[in-house]
């Protein structure tokens, strides 16, 4: 029950990396979510997962002071997307989704 909360309802042959994967694939075009809004339990298992797959979008995933691990590359996706920026940050008042319960 408590794995079922954690992740969100997912299914249950789900791994954590598919998981992962698929809360990525999630965050429309123009917001972004923490790493760990997409798994509190292990956010830097989040940049690795993104770090190793290709094809995600990746660039939506910023920290949580809304700083951007990949710099000025996912910055300049983000522009294209319209995410509001503060600065070198991203503006999570304005861009960050809800997190995953």
């Amino acid at each position: 029950m408590l794995d079922r909360l954690i992740q969100g309802g997912s299914k249950p042959h789900e791994s954590r990396s598919e998981l992962i994967l698929s809360r990525v694939r999630a965050i429309p075009e123009g917001f972004v979510r923490t790493y760990g809004d997409i798994d509190p339990g292990a956010p830097r298992l989040v940049g690795r997962v993104l770090a190793t797959t290709d094809g995600v979008p990746w660039h939506r995933v910023v920290r949580a002071d809304g700083s951007l691990a990949k710099g000025a590359p996912q910055r300049e996706l983000l522009r294209r997307e319209g995410v509001p920026m503060r600065g070198e940050r991203v503006d999570l008042h304005e861009a960050r989704l809800p997190p995953i319960l």
